[in-house]
């Protein structure tokens, strides 16, 4: 349309792409947060039930509901007149066409919402981020009754109604929208409150092109935090130091903004260390959006810290998180090329400044006698350096806290930690360790196969049990010894394969993939049972027969398993095991030699 007036950049849009729930509430002044305790209702429907399109079972809060297809929609339509929920929590929603269909089928007088009827807001699609790809599910609307799909909901899976509801305050989005929204849509919500604040329109699309840069500027600005590489190893008697919120509280204290970095009245001036950029003087918008909620995150952490009541806690909980993943995302939005109020010269002075900062700290640290085993963008880990007088991290995280106006806090004490090398390399990987938190019955794990969300359950547990191994002995020998009862078990069979489900994420229609991966044989066989799977949703399923290269090779979380493959899980343990004991100097070979003598003495003492 706009094409039609004049050439492309003539003319530009404000104010145009919001929803028309959250365009209601920002010109009409309407405030979407609720003002009474929210009723819920859960309905939860299986996979296979909803495939069939003929829902003759189904949840409701706990409460399995079964019979005929018109036995469960009277069943289902009487509790929630009988409820009157406010909110509707689905599983999927999925299920509301479904059951709206199979009303219309039987002949049912059936209803959800407030009123009769319901609507298809928009259809599902899949999309690609930063290499990702995701999938959006289609979303649905009943009258008078907010609508949260688990499915696709991830400020809700983060924290939850009370931290939604802080949100819903914060940015103006009605809670169903906020609950299918991203951090990044979040944020653009918060932001055009402010900017309605300012009576400063919200462009369309993000307008704030590059500047240029010369051939140095660009080396010296386009990088990333600083992260010191781990010494790889296990180490006793660390503390982590950790810069609170450090990439928002730079935008506040430095006056990262948008509208206020390299600013023409500054030009000479070299504000920006490392880059040389200016910051204006005047305050900008970013620091504004964002100092509220650092300070509510403190106000928050402090009550929490204080409260006994424990639903108490958990309401402070859950707007914490939510503070968090908005904090997390707002200096990686101002990156992001779609952002409306983003620009990259901020994401890259952000970086120079986390930079100074923790090389500042490092000195700090290392002149007083502490050395740094590891450190990343924001958090230090730190030992006694043998031999030398140590400066009290007390003293010196107020030290330093003062020095570079963000606040350090000490965030834990470990009887001892454990940087993980790279499989294939004696070079530590950044991200991955463990460790015993002094003078608690707990442990931290970061990275390792107990944190990912494709591993089983079985080898979560094991790597666990693995860890507190290592904690009493010290020892590969007798970290292996825990090893071997966790392979006998596979090994008798009594493992439940529920214990064995993988999920992974597809990222390709089953008839786009070239390899025939055990992932392609889960999809053939969901394809076989009916159950549709797009690019961007995930699989669940167990290895039967890994030799396979056809659908047998696995079968469905959904369907009844009574078999697995034991080697394939037997090298997941092995492999999770060598997670745990790089550190130790072992690796799968050596735990693999360790396993294969127990195997030799066991048969030499059954003979």
């Amino acid at each position: 349309m706009v094409s039609k007036w004049g050439s492309p950049g003539e003319y530009r849009c404000y104010n145009v792409d919001f929803s028309r729930e959250f365009r209601y509430c920002l010109e009409e002044g309407i405030d979407p947060l609720p003002k009474h305790e929210l009723s819920k209702m859960q309905i939860a429907v299986s996979e296979t039930e909803l495939a069939s399109e003929q829902v003759t079972e189904l949840t409701i809060d706990d409460e399995m509901v079964t019979g005929s297809g018109a036995d469960v929609l009277t069943a289902l339509s009487a509790r929630v007149e009988s409820v009157d929920p406010d909110v509707l929590f689905l599983n999927t929603s999925d299920l509301i066409p479904i059951l709206f269909q199979q009303a219309d089928r039987l002949d049912v007088e059936f209803q959800l919402g407030r009123r009769p009827g319901w609507q298809q807001l928009a259809g599902e699609s899949t999309y690609e981020s930063y290499g990702q790809v995701g999938h959006s599910p289609a979303r649905y609307n009943l009258p008078g009754r907010v609508i949260i799909d688990g499915s696709n909901t991830f400020m809700w899976n983060q924290t939850n109604l009370d931290g939604c509801l802080y949100l819903v305050e914060q940015s103006g989005k009605p809670l169903q929208e906020l609950a299918w929204s991203s951090i990044g849509n979040v944020l653009t919500g918060i932001q055009i409150q402010e900017a309605r604040e300012r009576d400063v329109l919200v462009p369309w699309r993000s307008w704030r092109h590059e500047q240029f840069k010369t051939m140095r500027q660009l080396h010296d600005a386009d990088r990333g935090g600083f992260t010191f590489t781990p010494d790889v190893g296990l180490h006793e008697d660390v503390h982590e130091l950790d810069f609170s919120s450090l990439y928002p509280s730079i935008i506040v204290t430095r006056n990262v903004s948008p509208e206020k970095i390299r600013c023409e009245c500054h030009a000479g001036r070299e504000d920006v260390p490392g880059i040389g950029y200016s910051i204006c003087d005047e305050r900008g918008y970013l620091p504004d959006v964002l100092e509220p909620l650092i300070e509510d995150r403190d106000a928050i952490k402090a009550e929490i810290r204080e409260t006994e009541d424990e639903e108490r806690r958990d309401e402070l909980e859950g707007q914490s998180s939510a503070i968090k993943w908005i904090l997390v995302s707002c200096f990686g939005y101002q990156g992001f090329s779609n952002a409306k109020f983003g620009r990259i010269e901020c994401h890259e002075a952000i970086n120079a400044y986390a930079r100074e900062i923790l090389l500042e700290t490092k000195a700090v640290l290392e002149e007083n006698g502490w050395r740094i085993v590891h450190g990343i963008v924001d958090s230090v880990w730190v030992t006694p350096i043998e031999g030398e007088e140590q400066t009290s991290l007390s003293e010196l995280v107020s030290e330093i806290s003062e020095e570079v106006e963000i606040r350090l806090e000490h965030e834990a004490h470990y009887d001892w930690i454990a940087f993980v090398p790279l499989r294939d390399s004696d070079a530590g990987a950044l991200t991955k360790y463990f460790g015993k938190v002094a003078d608690e019955d707990a442990y931290k794990y970061r990275g390792i196969e107990c944190r990912q969300r494709s591993t089983p359950s079985y080898i979560d547990e094991a790597q666990k049990a693995l860890i507190r191994a290592v904690d009493a002995y010290r020892d590969p020998e007798a970290v292996c010894g825990e090893l071997r009862s966790w392979v006998n078990r596979l090994e008798r069979g009594v493992v439940d394969p529920s214990e064995l489900v993988i999920t992974n994420r597809v990222s390709k229609k089953r008839e786009d993939y070239t390899q025939s991966t055990r992932s392609v044989a889960a999809l053939e066989r969901a394809a076989d049972l009916g159950l549709a799977r797009a690019p961007g949703q995930s699989v669940s399923y167990v290895v039967v027969d890994d030799s396979k290269k056809s659908r047998e090779r696995v079968k469905l979380a959904s369907e009844e398993v009574d078999e697995y493959d034991v080697e394939f899980y037997r090298e997941l343990l092995v492999r999770a095991t060598a997670s745990v004991l790089s550190p130790l100097g072992w690796r799968e070979l050596d735990i693999e030699r360790e396993l294969e003598q127990y195997t030799e003495s066991s048969l030499t003492s059954f003979r």
